[in-house]
């Protein structure tokens, strides 16, 4: 089969595309015919050596895909060769074929086509994870999305609508926040033109956001912590801006 493949750490240009030995299910595995492949933020990261783990040499990136099942190991009872699924990877869906942890695989709705299947596990689970079980976002608070027009980011505004939240979205540009009122957001900030903590406040009247949900990290997390409201909860998703901040405990103590 062919596959995109990370000989050493660097860039993206430095993938290739090789022949390789067609992957076996293993007894709790299952092996896919991929379809599509989602591209995430943390791939980059992967392949770059940045990332929490890093794959042995030479290995194909891709964290999630969705397609057909094509083989199943024998200790695998509730799928079955010929299912549309998606999964999780972790690394190895940038190929023709991938061999998955059962565990790891889901039974794609009839009426999803492959191409949202392969975009959905990791970005809405990432957001419903963090909003439900981290948060307990109810009806009626306030959440603030930062990177809202990212993946995760996109996400935590459709759920957090979905639960009955006022969801405020910040994001650096115009064309990104008119994505993110595309996806029910109901306030937006550009903080490249604004402060973000002032205008979190303006928004509040002065309360602050109940939930802060930052994929982002750096400066803006700096001023969104200043604008959280009594009791309120951070959400640490991620460090797309590149330097990971620190949090000034009195603040979390003048907080609740």
């Amino acid at each position: 089969m062919k596959a995109v493949l990370c000989k050493a750490f660097g860039p993206a240009e430095t993938l290739v595309l090789e022949e390789v030995p067609n992957p076996e299910a293993k007894k709790n595995e299952i092996v896919m015919d991929v379809h599509a492949a989602g591209v995430n933020f943390p791939d980059t990261l992967i392949i770059e050596g940045k990332y929490q783990f890093k794959p042995p040499f030479p290995f194909s990136p891709g964290g999630e895909s969705a397609g057909v099942i094509s083989a199943v190991g024998e200790k695998v009872s509730h799928l079955k060769v010929g299912d549309r699924v998606m999964a999780l990877t972790g690394w190895g869906s940038f190929a023709e074929h991938v061999a998955v942890p059962a565990y790891n695989v889901l039974p794609m709705p009839e009426t999803m086509d492959f191409t949202t299947a392969a975009a959905f596990s990791m970005t809405y689970g990432t957001s419903m994870h963090a909003l439900k079980q981290r948060a307990n976002l109810q009806p009626g608070e306030t959440l603030l999305v930062l990177g809202a027009s990212g993946g995760v980011g996109l996400a935590a505004v459709e759920i957090g609508k979905a639960m009955g939240a006022r969801v405020i979205a910040a994001a650096s540009s115009a064309d990104k926040l008119a994505v993110a009122k595309a996806a029910g957001a109901d306030e937006l900030i550009n903080y490249s033109e604004t402060n973000l903590k002032d205008e979190i406040k303006r928004l509040t009247n002065g309360l602050g956001a109940d939930v802060i949900y930052d994929p982002v990290g750096g400066d803006l997390f700096d001023q969104a912590i200043r604008a959280i409201a009594w009791n309120g909860r951070l959400l640490v998703v991620g460090f797309a801006s590149g330097r990971i901040p620190e949090l000034p405990v009195n603040l979390a103590l003048l907080k609740g």
